[in-house]
């Protein structure tokens, strides 16, 4: 295994840009190798078969789930105490992360889904917005600081806005509307989301 760990990311998949995150405000340098959904490399393959992104690997092995590369990057250092947070914090991730994102991808990609309509899963989705709304209420983040949960979660918010954009702006989530432009406004969203070419073999990826 390297002794610089290797990140391989997809820059818009919500799903990497979470485990960025976290590594970036970690302090730990990755290799960080960006790739084509629709081109994986052999070597990232080789090292986590079912082919999705974020793969993390370590000197200890390869970490192939998001959240688990969050965590591990935060169990290296945690200067911003993303991990002072309520336990509720993690069962609020695993709601998003479930109901939340399986209504999101029926929502986003409706023509691929026959079971129920946009609309439904529109509704299903804000059910969880909603929801942020009211804990938003009166102060910047989740759980009164910036968290795990926030930078777990805005992702796939940002992806669920973006998905019918004038609707979600004209709903009357303000607190939501605020949470998001802070992060989408944020240096730590414009730090993660640089353009790199995709990797080559043979190639080093870029010190991240």
């Amino acid at each position: 295994m390297p002794q610089t760990p290797i990140l391989w990311s997809f820059r818009r998949c919500p799903y990497a840009m979470r485990a960025r995150l976290a590594i970036k405000a970690s302090g730990v340098r990755v290799e960080l190798r960006e790739i084509l959904l629709r081109d994986k490399p052999a070597a990232m393959l080789e090292a986590s078969p079912k082919g999705t992104v974020p793969v993390l690997e370590t000197g200890a092995g390869v970490v192939d789930e998001s959240f688990d590369v969050m965590r591990w990057a935060l169990a290296q250092s945690d200067p911003q105490n993303w991990l002072e947070m309520p336990a509720a914090g993690f069962d609020l991730i695993a709601e998003a992360d479930g109901p939340f994102k399986s209504a999101l991808d029926r929502y986003k990609y409706h023509v691929r889904h026959v079971d129920g309509t946009r609309e439904a899963a529109q509704s299903e989705g804000a059910a969880l917005l909603w929801k942020l709304d009211r804990m938003l209420a009166g102060q910047d983040w989740l759980y009164g600081t910036q968290s795990l949960a926030d930078m777990a979660i805005l992702p796939f918010v940002r992806q669920f806005a973006n998905t019918d954009r004038t609707w979600f702006d004209a709903q009357n989530w303000e607190n939501l509307l605020r949470w998001l432009t802070g992060f989408t406004d944020s240096d730590a969203f414009a730090a993660v989301m640089g353009k790199y070419p995709p990797w080559q073999a043979g190639e080093d990826g870029v010190l991240f």
